[in-house]
């Protein structure tokens, strides 16, 4: 089963730095070009919000199957900020995400109150590129391109 998530996960996210990127750009033409909020333009940031949830409940199921969590709970707290072949996985990668999903989510949340087409496309553009670069910051890129 970790494997397979291992996996999922893996791919997947793939598809998420895919769809953020594409959502972010998107506002940023949307922006520059002053043209009117599309429902297009809701659909990519809405597909982007999703798979990134979907990409952080894969982490999570990943991150209490792993055998390294187990490792880090027998080393506890203190032993697990010390250890940096473990910090990065087990605290670093899932704090920083969680971090970067809720900013891309307060950007979600903040484009549906606005009613102006310029302010939706800045919060969009602004908290999933902020996201975006968060998330990019701790992939494990070692572990993850090989």
């Amino acid at each position: 089963m970790y494997k397979g998530i291992l996996d999922l996960h893996s791919y997947w996210a793939f598809a998420v730095l895919v769809l953020l990127l594409l959502a972010a750009l998107n506002a940023f033409i949307g922006l520059s070009s002053k043209r009117a909020f599309l429902p297009k333009d809701r659909q990519i940031a809405l597909m982007a919000l999703i798979f990134t949830h979907l990409q952080f409940v894969f982490g999570l199921v990943l991150l209490f199957t792993s055998p390294k969590f187990d490792a880090a709970k027998a080393l506890g707290m203190g032993g697990l900020m010390k250890n940096s072949e473990l910090r990065p996985l087990i605290f670093e990668h899932p704090l920083i995400n969680l971090i970067a999903i809720i900013l891309i989510t307060i950007g979600w949340s903040k484009h549906k109150r606005a009613a102006e087409s310029t302010t939706k496309f800045k919060n969009i553009g602004y908290f999933y590129a902020i996201g975006l670069v968060l998330l990019l910051s701790r992939i494990p890129w070692s572990q993850w391109l090989s």
